[in-house]
Order: C-alpha cells, then sequence, then structure tokens
C-alpha cells in the first residue's frame, strides 16, 4: 500500500547548453586578461554585471545575439542591447569584422569581441592592428562536453552521471566535438534504444562514445588577414580611432562633416538650387516641338 501510493518526483525540465555560432562567427574572447575573479564587474550597474558575467563564462564561438541571449536571460531584447551598448561603453565588448580566406573563397565574418578585462579605446585599437600579444584564452570552468554529459540527465533519467564520471568522459565527448559533431548528434548517439535496465550509465556511455565515433569532417583551413570593428548602434565601420567607446561619431551626437570635392564642385546642400537653376534654363518641350518641325517645312 505504501509504495503504490508513493509518486515519483518530478523531473527538472531539460536545459540545453547556451547555443553555438554558425562555424566562424559569435564570442571571441580578447587576449591579456586577468585571471577570473569574484569582483571582475563590480564597476557596472546590477543588469550589466550579470549580463557580462554570463557571456564571460561562454566558450568561444557562443552564440550572444540579442535574440539569443533574450531566450536566456531575464531580460528583454531592448534591456539586453542596452546593457550591451553599456558593456561596450565601459571597454568590455566590441563588434567587427574579420575578412577569413579559406582556399577557396574570402568572406568577412561578424565577431564580438570580449574582455573581462575593460579596456580603453587605444587598447582596441592595438588589437585591431595587432600589436597586442596573442595569448591562449582562459580554459572556461566548465567545457561544452562536460556540461552536455552533466545534463544528460534531464534527458534519460537512466544516463545521470556523478561529477567524477563527466570528467572522465569528457574527453571523449571533446572528441567528438573536435570532429564536426553537433550537440543534437551526440545526445542521439547516447539516449537513442537504451537497454533497460541500465546497470551502469558511465560504462554504456564510454561503449558508445567509442563505437559510435564519427571519422573527422574536414573543414577547410580560416585564416584572418583583415580585422575592423564597426559602430554599436549603426553599424557602419569605420578604423578604431574614428569609434571612440564603439561608436561613430554621428551616433554619439557629433556633426557630420561635410565631404571636400575637387574645384568647381557643388556643395551638398546647394545641389537643389543647382538644378533648379538648370530647369529654369532649359527650353520647354512644346517650343523645341514647333522649332524642328519649322525646321523640317
Amino acid at each position: 500500500m505504501a509504495v503504490d501510493q508513493l509518486s515519483a518526483a518530478p523531473l527538472a525540465p531539460y536545459v540545453p547548453p547556451h547555443p553555438m555560432a554558425n562555424p566562424g562567427y559569435g564570442k571571441r574572447s580578447a587576449p591579456d586578461q586577468r585571471p577570473r575573479g569574484e569582483r571582475d564587474f563590480a564597476h557596472l550597474p546590477p543588469r550589466e554585471a550579470a549580463v557580462a558575467a554570463y557571456i564571460d563564462r561562454l566558450p568561444d564561438g557562443s552564440d550572444v545575439s540579442v535574440k539569443t541571449l533574450a531566450r536566456w536571460l531575464p531580460y528583454g531584447q531592448c534591456a539586453l542591447r542596452t546593457a550591451l551598448n553599456r558593456l561596450q561603453a565601459a571597454g568590455h565588448l566590441r563588434r567587427g569584422r574579420e575578412c577569413v580566406t579559406t582556399d577557396d573563397v574570402m568572406l568577412w565574418v561578424t565577431r564580438t569581441f570580449f574582455s573581462r578585462t575593460a579596456r580603453d579605446d587605444a587598447w582596441w585599437a592595438a588589437f585591431t592592428r595587432g600589436d597586442v600579444p596573442q595569448e591562449e584564452p582562459q580554459r572556461p570552468t566548465r567545457s561544452r562536453a562536460f556540461v552536455l554529459l552533466a545534463a544528460l540527465g534531464r534527458t534519460a533519467p537512466a544516463l545521470t552521471l556523478s561529477a567524477a564520471e563527466c570528467a572522465s568522459l569528457e574527453p571523449q565527448v571533446s572528441e567528438w566535438f573536435a570532429r564536426g559533431a553537433t550537440e543534437a548528434e551526440l545526445l542521439h548517439a547516447l539516449t537513442d534504444g537504451l537497454p533497460v535496465p541500465v546497470h551502469h550509465a558511465a560504462s554504456l556511455l564510454r561503449r558508445r562514445l567509442a563505437d559510435k565515433l564519427p571519422p573527422p569532417r574536414a573543414a577547410p583551413e580560416r585564416r584572418t588577414v583583415l580585422l575592423s570593428l564597426e559602430c554599436g548602434e549603426c553599424r557602419a565601420p569605420g578604423s578604431p580611432e574614428a569609434l571612440a567607446g564603439g561608436l561613430c561619431g554621428p551616433c554619439r551626437g557629433e556633426a557630420l562633416n561635410a565631404p571636400t570635392g575637387p574645384p568647381g564642385a557643388v556643395p551638398t546642400g546647394g545641389v537643389q538650387e543647382r538644378m533648379a537653376s538648370v530647369r529654369a534654363g532649359l527650353v520647354p518641350r512644346s517650343d523645341r516641338t514647333a522649332w524642328s518641325r519649322g525646321r523640317r517645312r
């Protein structure tokens, strides 16, 4: 009777890892950062500090667009857009584009560069020129492979793993990711057709990871040949010196200087007046038609 009255505890909903951007896009960690600490973003308002701490712990290549962040953080898109602009003004973030070449094509990819350490405009300008030493980014606290293994029990309760088991299987899952496998492919390979019951989840997963290991997917080698920053508001490209605080002059409220042209060029503000005077000097079409008929006679 007591057994019949027991009810199974509700399982927590499965929360997949933060999505990655398309290959070559997404977050890029800036080099030469201080080690992670508890007060890295203490100088920021609470909302901006929370967003910065979340982005800081994401691996490189994560999708940090406003729409994606809004699905994972308790803020709307407008609030997140404002927060990202404030992180940019504080020196933690810059948006830009890289010209990446492969053996076959040359393409521009959009990057979001993030620095745990706040940087001034001069540092970002040096970073764009490649003058900052390129150090290996600090490894995140938990890798993408570890997070997937730790959350596996939410998809299949029989595959719940301990922290030690996740750490032991982490290299095998990382090898899958290195060969181009997606999270959906991994979950399908690990959870499809499970035996009943599962006596030892770690041993079963270790065997499946080895037996179903996919072949490497050849990816073209990418080489960055050009890096440029762009305005965080209007996305207009510009030199780092012209993008103080990550914004161009017009977005900062500065007046746009009229371009100078060759001698005799019409000023921008006088184009309409010049065209009106030209039209006034033209012979009306009716007069031109009558004159041409008279010539034929």
